[in-house]
């Protein structure tokens, strides 16, 4: 059901008492997000004065029945878009009783290989696409029973009938801001009801935890409007794009003149491990990765200039300062960022291998 936005905002308004609400958000057993809210005193000077909390895992698929507490640590904390005032989120990772990562728990590896590589200075930036559904799970807009026009008219589209959903992503936008999340950018996507929104450039593990909160306001907004969010890499099938998560990465060397050679040492490198990267990109991406709509063959790699039918596509602008980043297109819109950008640095930085 929508919110009722003026019956909820009578409750709003009302005073605090100096309490502040924080939302901890976590990862569960699907690789969806939940929450839930705890009362504090005061407001957190830092992510240290927050505390350890837990949760039902046997209700998440991240535990068994008869021994069910995971236990969240704080990371980050974000301003709270929908309560305002002093009242925060919360990005949590998850542990076992006895203190070790919960097999959810990308983003303890994810933080170990940053650390190591912090010297670097890795930057990221994501493209998270996505589909709006309404009630009955059909993409919003669409026609009951049908399909709308062939692709063509919808990608960064105007008007009513090429875009659907915009109410939304102009809120999410603002909610991103507001909170805190580096998001860079949004615009509608190839297929109708689907968009894509950029967070970014990040350092290092911030990429994780600014990606994971941007889908939880995300998926907050929509559910205020009454619509649902998928992040299937197809949702639709036949002749529509699927939805992607390209990921953007570059170190300091390659920032500067002369950088391309770091590039091409980079991208080498991940084409001796395109098997282990690809595992870790998503599932039902081969669904999505045809070598049609915009994609290379999920059994090939190949890299270019300017090429969106590539496995890593570096921008013609790049190609012609001879420094910057590159685009790596094989992720789906269903990754955990935390594990990509992992195996990135692992590969790039790193030098493990598969043998």
């Amino acid at each position: 059901m929508p919110s009722v936005t003026p019956t909820l905002a009578k409750y709003l308004a009302l005073p605090q008492n100096g309490k502040v609400s924080a939302t901890y958000v976590w990862i569960d057993g699907n690789f969806g997000l939940r929450a839930k809210s705890k009362t504090l005193d005061s407001v957190p000077k830092s992510i240290d004065e927050l505390g350890e909390w837990n949760f039902d895992g046997s209700s998440t698929n991240q535990a068994e029945g008869h021994d069910s507490d995971v236990y969240m640590r704080p990371v980050a904390i974000f301003k709270d878009p929908f309560l305002g005032g002093d009242n925060i989120l919360v990005m949590t990772d998850t542990y076992q009783a006895d203190g070790t990562p919960n097999h959810t728990n990308h983003r303890a590896k994810a933080l170990e290989a940053m650390t190591a590589a912090a010297e670097y200075i890795p930057w990221f930036g994501i493209e998270q696409e996505y589909t709006l559904l309404d009630v009955d799970g059909q993409p919003l807009g669409w026609p009951k029973n049908g399909f709308p026009g062939p692709q063509g008219p919808y990608y960064c589209g105007i008007g009513a009938s090429k875009v659907y959903g915009r109410d939304v992503v102009e809120a999410h936008w603002r909610a991103c801001v507001y909170a805190g999340v580096n998001i860079s950018g949004t615009n509608a996507e190839v297929m109708p009801a689907q968009w894509e929104y950029q967070v970014g450039p990040c350092e290092g593990i911030d990429m994780g935890d600014h990606m994971w909160m941007s889908r939880y306001i995300l998926g907050r907004v929509a559910e205020d409007f009454g619509i649902d969010v998928t992040f299937h890499p197809k949702p639709i099938k036949g002749d529509w794009n699927g939805a992607g998560c390209h990921t953007n990465y570059s170190t300091e060397q390659m920032r500067q003149p002369g950088g391309m050679k770091y590039i091409i040492e980079a991208i080498e490198k991940m084409s001796k491990r395109h098997a282990a990267h690809i595992a870790v990109y998503g599932s039902d991406n081969e669904q999505r990765l045809t070598g049609k709509h915009e994609t290379a063959d999920i059994n090939t790699f190949k890299y270019g200039v300017a090429d969106r039918g590539s496995s890593i596509r570096i921008p013609r602008p790049v190609d012609a300062k001879g420094y910057g980043y590159f685009e790596d297109r094989r992720p789906a819109s269903n990754i955990d960022p935390y594990a990509v950008t992992d195996i990135i640095i692992r590969t790039t930085l790193l030098d493990e291998t598969d043998e």
